[in-house]
């Protein structure tokens, strides 16, 4: 599978340059290329790695584009679902060309969440397990797909009423982040000492995600 993200990550990037030769990339296989261009393309061939190594259909392709440092277009496909959700800065989220807009619900106990675990879950106590058993018993549910875009696009379809995680990339979640907002949803960035840590979800879903993980952490109020 590392083999068919290398493979993928060069087709990307190869097709981009073709286009906007002048761009910059940041790609999660090849890292950042293009010197000082205003436009960066953020480039994640892969999302939900091990979904695909063990044939788990939830896996997806996030490809961003940031302009002055502001992330303006974002697209996610899981191809193994047929969906493909895009947003574009000012004129909202669409998933197979229908509009999104997240969840309307308010309330933490009838709320279904998203998380997930970093890959150094097993060495490191900053893992998650402890903001995971503060929230579970009081909400509806959590699901964990694996993949941080695929979530995040998700939450802007109002399938899940909201999402936090630590430890991502910024090419797991610059698209994802954009197809929120523009389906009408918040995300709030943490204090993360590795990675980033983000909330996601309507306004008052992301609150209150952010006040129980605060009541864990007073470090991330």
């Amino acid at each position: 599978h590392e083999k068919v993200k290398e493979e993928l990550e060069e087709k990307l990037i190869n097709r981009i340059k073709e286009e906007y030769p002048e761009h910059g990339m940041l790609a999660e296989e090849s890292g950042v290329s293009g010197g000082d261009s205003e436009y960066l393309w953020i480039v994640d061939p892969l999302d939900g790695t091990v979904n695909y190594a063990h044939r788990y259909p939830v896996f997806c392709i996030s490809l961003a584009l940031q302009f002055h440092g502001e992330v303006v277009l974002g697209v996610v496909y899981a191809s193994a679902l047929q969906e493909l959700f895009e947003a574009v800065k000012g004129q909202g989220a669409y998933l197979n060309g229908v509009k999104l807009q997240v969840s309307e619900i308010t309330d933490l106990n009838k709320a279904i969440l998203a998380t997930g675990f970093p890959y150094d879950k097993a060495t490191d106590s900053d893992n998650n397990l402890n903001y995971f058993q503060e929230l579970a018993p009081k909400i509806n549910g959590i699901r964990r797909t694996g993949s941080a875009a695929y979530d995040l696009c998700n939450v802007a379809a109002g399938r899940f009423n909201g999402y936090w995680e630590f430890k991502v990339n910024r090419w797991d979640i610059a698209a994802g982040t954009l197809i929120v907002q523009e389906a009408g949803g918040k995300v709030t960035y943490l204090p993360s000492k590795k990675g980033i840590g983000l909330i996601a979800g309507n306004r008052s879903i992301c609150d209150l995600i952010h006040r129980e993980l605060v009541r864990v952490n007073p470090d991330l109020s």
